[in-house]
C-alpha cells in the first residue's frame, strides 16, 4: 500500500519523465550514431566508435553548402516573418477595421492547411508570374508559411498586456515612440522572441514547401532526403547533434538569465 500511495502522488511526474524520455530518444540515437563508423553507405547499424566525422563535418560534398543556405534562408525568413507578424498582431489586437474578423480567421489557414497544398499553390503562383525558382522563391514561401505562427505567438502576448502601463507612460509625457520603445516593446518581447524562434525552427526544418519551390537549389533538409536515397553519411548525424546541443544551450542560457532577473527584481 505504501508503494501504491507513493506511486499515486508521483504519477504525473513519472508520466512526464517518460514522455520527455520518449521525445528525446530520437535525439539520443542521432547523437550516438554520430560517433559510428559504418562499413557500408548506410549509418543504420552500430559498428564501432569513431570521431572521424566530428573532425571533418564538411567531408561530404555540398553538405556544408546546403547547411549554410538553410541557415541564411531561416535567418531572413525569421526576420521578415517576425517583423510582419508583429505588426499584424498589434493591428488585430489594438485596432478596429473592416474585415478584421475575416483577417483574424485567415491567419490560421496556413497552420490548418496541409503543407503540400500550400506548396503547390505557391509553385503555381511563381510559375504563372514567370519567377525563376531558387533562393528568393524559397524565402518568400517560408515567410508566408511562418507568418501565421508568429502572429499567433505575438497576439497572445499583446492580448495579455495591461494598457494602463502605456497610459501611465503617456501621463509622464512620453511620446508614442518612447512609449512603444520603453514600455510596449519590452513587455511584448517574450511573445516576439517565441514567434521568432518558432519561425526559425520551421524554416530551417521545412522540406515539403522548399522542395516544391526550390528549383535546382538544395537546402539541408533536401540534402538529407537526397542522401538517404544513396546512403546516410555520419556527418548528417554530426550536424543534427550540433544543432540540438546549440538549441539546448540557448534554452538553458535564457532560463538562467530569466532567473537572475527575477531574483534581482525580488
Amino acid at each position: 500500500m505504501a508503494f501504491v500511495d507513493w506511486l499515486k502522488r508521483r504519477l504525473v511526474v513519472i508520466a512526464g519523465l517518460f514522455t520527455l524520455a520518449y521525445l528525446l530518444l530520437p535525439n539520443v540515437v542521432v547523437t550516438v550514431f554520430s560517433f559510428n563508423d559504418p562499413k557500408g553507405r548506410f549509418n543504420y547499424e552500430w559498428q564501432k566508435f569513431s570521431a572521424d566525422a566530428w573532425t571533418d563535418p564538411c567531408g561530404v560534398a555540398d553538405l556544408c553548402g546546403s547547411l549554410s543556405l538553410s541557415l541564411q534562408i531561416a535567418l531572413w525568413a525569421t526576420l521578415g516573418a517576425t517583423a510582419l507578424g508583429t505588426a499584424i498582431a498589434f493591428a488585430l489586437v489594438r485596432y478596429r477595421f473592416r474585415a478584421r474578423g475575416a483577417v483574424n480567421s485567415l491567419i490560421f489557414l496556413p497552420m490548418a492547411m496541409p503543407e503540400v497544398v500550400m506548396a503547390a499553390s505557391l509553385l503555381t503562383l511563381f510559375l504563372n508570374m514567370g519567377v525563376q525558382l531558387g533562393f528568393w522563391t524559397i524565402l518568400i514561401a517560408h515567410i508566408m508559411f511562418c507568418l501565421s505562427f508568429v502572429v499567433t505567438a505575438v497576439k497572445a502576448r499583446v492580448m495579455s498586456m495591461d494598457p494602463r502601463l502605456e497610459q501611465a507612460a503617456q501621463d509622464l509625457y512620453a511620446g508614442p515612440f518612447q512609449t512603444f520603445l520603453r514600455v510596449t516593446l519590452p513587455i511584448a518581447a517574450p511573445g516576439i522572441a517565441t514567434g521568432a524562434l518558432l519561425a526559425f525552427a520551421l524554416s530551417f526544418d521545412d522540406f515539403i514547401i522548399t522542395n516544391f519551390n526550390a528549383g535546382s537549389t538544395v537546402t539541408f533538409p533536401m540534402f538529407v532526403w537526397g542522401s538517404a536515397q544513396r546512403g546516410t553519411p555520419v556527418q548528417i548525424n554530426v550536424i543534427g547533434t550540433a544543432m540540438f546541443v546549440l538549441a539546448v544551450l540557448f534554452v538553458l542560457t535564457s532560463m538562467v538569465i530569466s532567473n537572475r532577473r527575477t531574483k534581482h527584481k525580488a
